[in-house]
């Protein structure tokens, strides 16, 4: 096994602890799972495992909760794997860490790689683009930004590199989950967005010490803030759907570019045309609007 702990937070995640932690199996000394309470099996199937489970009271949003991690939990190994429970690594990425880690020079402090998502059992393809993520990085060195939305990890000093090779994002839950879900997540990408307009909590336009990739990425979402509200999540749906042909891929890619490039996005759009109508461009409005309503402190 490779000098390596695997952090994985968890709520209700028993249809995809088993599969995340037999693949963590595969490369990692360590596996932890941070868990916020979970009331289903997860906590039971990740002990019998021999994985180690801490609990800690969700911190509000998935950066500060990987962060208490990071600096509470009993890691001695050289390497950190940051790894959602309905992600694993491909066999060919594995393979390719065990030839690379062991050597790899004391200025590289992160390693990236490439998301391969899936959705309905479907793996997409075209229309979103390539997504590389730094998700390995050298314990100490590393922690991820906190931000509500599209938090990535930080490197305090060292360089990060690019293996080919890719990790999957695969999640076995239905639509109305999936739905859920991205309601929820929809007022934290509304914050996130009103952040970049409004600087609400100073640490929007931030790119420093994040890999090119993320920075790129962040550049992209910065303009996109810019652009007019629903309009903007019309035109990103024709451009994946029909520009970057994500219509070539059938049904599962309709439903994925509508519902999270369209669909999602409208409803983000919703959330800040409502708090915009409620509280104009005032910032103190805005935050206690939010706490009022979504009870999230900024």
């Amino acid at each position: 096994m490779l000098d390596i702990s695997v952090l994985i937070l968890t709520y209700n995640e028993e249809i995809h602890i088993e599969r995340c932690i037999n693949n963590a199996k595969k490369f990692a000394s360590h596996i932890y799972l941070i868990d916020s309470f979970s009331h289903d099996k997860t906590v039971d199937i990740a002990k019998n495992m021999g994985a180690m489970v801490y609990q800690n009271k969700w911190e509000n949003n998935h950066a500060r909760q990987f962060n208490w991690g990071i600096e509470n939990l009993p890691i001695k190994t050289k390497w950190v794997f940051r790894l959602d429970a309905d992600e694993y690594l491909t066999d060919e990425l594995i393979e390719e860490l065990k030839k690379q880690l062991p050597n790899i020079s004391d200025n590289i402090s992160g390693f990236i790689f490439p998301l391969n998502r899936y959705f309905l059992n479907t793996l997409i393809k075209r229309g979103i683009g390539k997504m590389n993520l730094l998700r390995l990085f050298r314990y100490g060195k590393g922690k991820c930004e906190e931000r509500w939305m599209d938090e990535h990890i930080q490197l305090s000093e060292g360089k990060s590199i690019l293996i080919n090779k890719a990790f999957c994002d695969h999640n076995l839950n239905n639509i109305s989950w999936w739905t859920a879900k991205h309601n929820n997540y929809s007022i934290r990408e509304a914050i996130d967005l009103l952040d970049i307009e409004f600087n609400l909590i100073n640490k929007s336009k931030t790119t420093n010490d994040l890999s090119k990739y993320a920075a790129d990425k962040r550049n992209k979402k910065i303009k996109y803030s810019k652009l007019p509200l629903f309009w903007r999540s019309f035109y990103y749906f024709i451009y994946r759907y029909f520009l970057k042909l994500g219509f070539t891929e059938g049904k599962e890619a309709f439903l994925w570019h509508f519902l999270q490039g369209w669909w999602y996005r409208n409803l983000v759009d919703a959330k800040i045309y409502e708090i915009k109508k409620h509280c104009g461009n005032d910032t103190l409005k805005i935050k206690k609007y939010v706490k009022e309503n979504y009870n999230i402190e900024l």
